[in-house]
């Protein structure tokens, strides 16, 4: 796959959505929602963000930097054209935000990214290869449905040990890099555990919480969820899951592909409504960082917006860790002598700012000891669908991460996101190392049913 700075194929003439005028001749960008020129001008480009930015780190690129690619949406805005060059910067982005945490200035450059990336998607043509790819990824990673029906196959492979067999091989990095990192990425299918609509609390009960199960989480991490449900239940929640739930729009609206978000977005609110709940909880970052973004993603939807209702579920929803720090444990926790390295994922601390929570709850498990790790706030390289858009850089980040997470002498890694679960896992492995991986709600779950500590160390 070539280098992600660099676009195949030149960009078509802008406003090839028929649908969208262009804003004149000389820009590249549309009339609809182009990044807003009041943001723009709040980057005072002190380089605060700098050291901070994964690709700037990698690459040492100005322009892959954020107040570089900011630089660069100022430009278009003004008459330049938005051509490779310029998309190529933009797609090189992880989105993961470290810059808004480390900017000064409180640019709010996760509103701009969005704003261009949904330009870019309107307004440039990729090359066959990445049309192709794309489309086989929005295809398939938004459909929970269309993610079981693989389980099975994937599954007899791993039986059989097929994907050990390809992986040794080689040659599916030949054919295709993107290819060969889905594959590796798969983690270990086991039975799945379904869970019924409700979930009585034990005990008191202390509120009512709608849960979502997600698309990845619920199709190859379904025991995530079913933690997530017996953590909630045994801390005095009655426990909904909305039934014909479908993917939220995370990986739609940080790709551009504001349309599919919306729709995707517009499901979800209308499933979730037909139940009576104090709290939307969601057990994946990006998830839950999407959600609370709604009423940014359906401002210009009448039909959703005009009765409050985006806010009146944006207002609702809370991390599965958010939530049960504020609720406080009621919950008996049994030992776990463990040491574990906590991950910061990127949308849970840097685009929602949950960083104490996690480890709070952590601390509080008898016996278990909590590293923190070097650099903590630079991705890890998973960032959604980056790490199969852009393997190379992905990989690079991740055996970073990996390394570093190795130098804790921690046993286990933790995190709240499946896709650090996967990318961390496998540089780990690349590097010849061994550690455990497990989602914040599974140590919980373990810790309140006194289940051994080896457990989670398979």
């Amino acid at each position: 796959m070539p280098d992600p700075r660099t676009a195949s194929e030149p960009a078509i003439t802008p406003g090839v959505d028929v649908s969208v005028e262009p804003m004149s001749r000389i820009t590249g960008f549309d009339e609809h929602n182009p990044p807003d020129p009041s943001l723009l001008s709040d980057c005072v480009h002190c380089g605060f963000c700098l050291t901070t930015c994964p690709t700037y780190v990698l690459w040492g690129e100005e322009m892959d930097s954020p107040r570089g690619r900011i630089h660069l949406m100022k430009n278009v805005t003004e008459g330049a054209p938005l051509d490779d060059t310029v998309v190529g910067h933009i797609d090189a982005c992880l989105g993961c935000m470290a810059c808004v945490t480390a900017c000064p200035s409180g640019v709010q450059y996760d509103r701009l990214l969005e704003q261009t990336r949904a330009q870019v998607e309107r307004n440039t043509t990729r090359s066959r290869s990445e049309r192709a790819l794309r489309a086989a990824v929005f295809s398939l990673f938004p459909y929970p449905k269309r993610l079981k029906a693989l389980r099975g196959p994937l599954r007899l492979t791993q039986k059989v040990g097929l994907d050990r067999a390809i992986n040794k091989s080689g040659l599916l990095e030949r054919i295709s890099p993107s290819l060969a990192m889905l594959q590796s990425l798969t983690p270990e299918l086991t039975k799945p555990e379904r869970l019924p609509e409700r979930i009585p609390a034990k005990g008191t009960k202390r509120a009512t919480v709608a849960m979502l199960t997600g698309c990845v989480q619920d199709a190859f991490f379904s025991g995530v969820n079913a933690a997530t449900a017996r953590v909630l239940a045994a801390e005095g929640c009655d426990v909904v899951v909305p039934q014909g739930q479908g993917c939220c729009g995370a990986l739609s609206s940080h790709s551009g592909r504001e349309p599919e978000a919306q729709h995707f977005a517009r499901a979800l609110i209308d499933t979730f409504e037909r139940y009576e709940v104090d709290y939307i909880v969601v057990n994946s970052a990006g998830c839950g960082s999407a959600m609370k973004e709604y009423e940014f993603l359906l401002a210009d939807d009448s039909t959703h917006q005009a009765d409050e209702r985006v806010r009146s579920f944006r207002e609702k929803v809370r991390d599965v860790s958010e939530l049960l720090a504020k609720l406080g444990p009621v919950a008996t926790y049994h030992p776990l002598p463990l040491t574990v390295a906590y991950h910061d994922a990127c949308h849970l601390g840097h685009a929602q700012g949950i960083r104490n929570q996690p480890r709070e709850l952590l601390r509080a498990v008898p016996e278990l000891t909590v590293k923190e790790i070097k650099d903590a706030s630079i991705c890890c390289g998973s960032a959604g669908i980056y790490n199969v858009l852009n393997p190379e850089p992905a990989k690079q980040l991740g055996d970073t991460k990996a390394a570093n997470v190795i130098a804790t002498g921690a046993q286990l890694l933790v995190t709240a996101n499946p896709g650090c679960i996967m990318q961390i896992a496998q540089g780990v492995e690349r590097a010849g190392g061994r550690i455990g991986t497990a989602h914040i709600v599974t140590v919980l779950d373990h810790s309140q049913r006194g289940l051994s500590a080896d457990e989670l160390l398979k």
